[in-house]
């Protein structure tokens, strides 16, 4: 055999020993789709704007600065933060529930050493409404305790038109079961 023959044979052994190589190094993965809405939803959170977030605009200006020392008298004397939100919107959300709590956990309602917040959602158009505690919070003011201040101090006066009056109590309600 000559030597140009030999080289070529060798060189085409090498190439081929070495593509081979690469292919078993090369690990292959079948291609997935997955959708994670964690950050979508997340990013329909909005802006803290203050204790009071009224985006829905259901208060007046007088009835926002009257519920807001409220609640800033109340953070100031216990270190606990309430947080009042109102939208018009909770999409992608389905749930107004999971809503407040991502809400409060965004904006970091409360103490972190205590998580002791409370975020009170409204999205009068959706009809709905939830609270939302902090690990701190929920010791004493559980789910049945929110949702019964929900249904006997908020949700009538809501059917009366009366949304600042039904917020007013239900947070009057909680800081009172709170303390």
């Amino acid at each position: 055999m000559k030597i140009g023959t030999k080289i070529l044979i060798l060189f085409l052994t090498l190439n081929f020993l070495s593509c081979k190589g690469i292919a078993q190094e090369t690990e292959t993965k079948k291609p997935t789709t997955e959708i994670d809405f964690s950050d979508k939803e997340k990013s329909s959170i909005p802006k803290p704007i203050g204790i009071i977030n009224d985006y829905g605009q259901i208060f007046t200006e007088s009835q926002r600065t009257e519920l807001s020392k409220i609640l800033y008298d109340y953070d100031i004397e216990t270190t606990r933060q309430i947080v009042v939100v109102t939208v018009d919107s909770i999409k992608p959300y389905n749930d107004i529930q999971k809503f407040a709590t991502d809400l409060g956990q965004t904006w970091g309602v409360g103490t972190a050493e205590k998580n002791n917040g409370l975020t009170i959602v409204v999205c009068n158009p959706c009809r709905q409404i939830g609270i939302a505690t902090g690990t701190g919070t929920e010791l004493i003011l559980t789910d049945e305790v929110c949702k019964k201040v929900i249904d006997e101090k908020i949700i009538p006066e809501f059917k009366n038109g009366e949304f600042y009056s039904g917020i007013k109590k239900g947070v009057i309600e909680l800081i009172e079961k709170w303390k």
